[in-house]
């Protein structure tokens, strides 16, 4: 009789869990996944990343039919009107099929899915639901959940998180998002296109905490040409509800005169935090450090031999595909081999329109290490951007001064999210600027933006 029941119990389905589920699988080891959910995905697939670009892209289509853009294209629109159920709908076939297809890929790779919630009751034996089973080796992959805010009670209904805001039943007409970071800014962005006026309110003097100092202000400069009212340096001392409306509470974060802002909406996005509830780490004396995660070595294990940890629960960025890397790598290291994760070049992307995504560090984060050369190159004199009449935005190459290794790439553009990926790969071969610049780019492309910045870096970019 063998002595566990599973060479892998992975805790948590979501982009890390489940990819650690699977490739372990793939890798030979007998292995389990435990999710509470009744389906597969964790947030971001099932209230996060997948929703919401549903109806980024949704609100998209509406606001560009809507609001005559495509006349000067020779594409006329009349009688444009929203139909929200039917938006509602088609996010949630997209989350369907996405989390089916997991489920799908855990039979195809014999992954056992163990169905409820799991605690531990020592490092090789965990509870799940109702049965006890036991793995020689248990990944902790339970993601992350929304931060409170301290005084405000979320209801789902006039006081929402990020998952209420993505099943809202009609456009508010005064939405208030507290927090100007990624979450609040997409759902900020879905509810401005389809008629709500929003109002971000954000404790720090700019939005986007943690991206490149330039690519903050041009960001602002942008949202409030799509009629974003910020109220900065700006701290929230309380929500209250009457009926199907809500006031909310204001004063400057450093002090001062009170005032109060109306809202039929108000969405709490202050931020994220590990998710352990339940899990009863204590009874494997595994204590998470001052921020809440769970600390690791470089292969991914913790302090309790046999129990490793990826994801939101760990330090680092609190992303979908950090996690799916770490969920490969953290099967590859069980299973004898060499599972790596370079965290230094992970991409960040917001998906507003135009989108913002970074890769490495920011300038200002840059010039604390050393000599910098940077380059940037705005999409105004991109022919493809030019043509498309979509000339928002620049790139920006950061480079090393002396040795041109490229150490950081910052894009603000309506396909930033993916042409950062290009920037991801270079780097992750130690590219310099000149490498990126004497790389031949399709014309007319908006990537050629990205050889041009990196042109720029060395002071001959062409078409500026």
């Amino acid at each position: 009789m063998p002595e566990f029941d599973y060479d892998v119990l992975v805790i948590g389905a979501g982009p890390g869990g489940y990819v650690a589920a699977i490739r372990a699988a793939q890798l030979g080891l007998k292995t389990a996944c435990a999710e509470a959910r009744e389906t597969l995905g964790g947030t971001c697939l099932n209230v996060g990343c997948i929703p919401s670009k549903a109806l980024l892209h949704a609100s998209e289509l509406f606001v560009e039919a809507k609001s005559g853009h495509l006349a000067k294209f020779g594409v006329d629109f009349t009688g444009v009107s929203l139909n929200l159920g039917q938006m509602h709908a088609e996010k949630a076939k997209a989350v369907g099929e996405l989390t089916g297809g997991i489920e799908f890929r855990f039979k195809k790779n014999k992954v056992t899915w163990l169905k409820g919630r799991a605690a531990f009751q020592g490092a090789h034996t965990v509870k799940v639901g109702e049965q006890t089973v036991t793995a020689k080796n248990v990944v902790i992959a339970t993601g992350s959940v929304v931060t409170p805010l301290p005084g405000v009670e979320i209801d789902q209904k006039v006081v929402v998180d990020s998952t209420g805001a993505l099943a809202l039943p009609k456009v508010p007409e005064h939405l208030v998002v507290i927090g100007g970071g990624v979450i609040g800014l997409e759902l900020g962005s879905v509810w401005r296109r389809l008629g709500a006026k929003v109002t971000v309110v954000e404790y720090v003097d700019q939005i986007l905490p943690g991206f490149d100092g330039e690519v903050r202000k041009e960001s602002a400069k942008l949202f409030k040409k799509q009629g974003f009212e910020f109220k900065l340096s700006t701290k929230v001392t309380g929500v209250t509800v009457e009926g199907e409306r809500a006031t909310v509470t204001v004063e400057p974060a450093a002090g001062g005169a009170a005032e109060t802002i109306a809202a039929d909406a108000v969405l709490v996005s202050i931020g994220r935090k590990p998710n352990f509830e339940g899990l009863n780490l204590e009874a494997i004396g595994l204590q998470p450090n001052a921020r809440g995660q769970v600390e690791t070595d470089h292969d991914f294990r913790t302090s309790v031999d046999g129990v490793w940890a990826i994801g939101d629960c760990i330090p680092g960025l609190m992303l979908a595909h950090k996690a799916e890397d770490e969920g490969v790598a953290v099967a590859e290291n069980i299973a004898g081999q060499t599972g790596i994760v370079n965290h230094d070049v992970i991409p960040s992307v917001v998906y507003t329109m135009p989108e913002i995504a970074g890769v490495g560090l920011t300038e200002e984060a840059a010039k604390a290490k050393g000599e910098v050369k940077v380059g940037k190159f705005p999409f105004a004199a991109n022919s493809r951007a030019k043509t498309n009449r979509d000339t928002d935005g620049f790139v920006k190459v950061i480079a090393d001064a002396k040795s041109d290794r490229v150490l950081g790439v910052w894009i603000v553009s309506s396909l930033a999210g993916t042409m950062i990926a290009q920037a991801a790969q270079a780097m992750e071969f130690g590219a310099t600027s000149e490498d990126i610049a004497y790389t031949c780019h399709a014309h007319p492309t908006h990537a050629e933006a990205l050889k041009e910045a990196a042109m720029a870096v060395q002071g001959k970019p062409i078409h500026v």
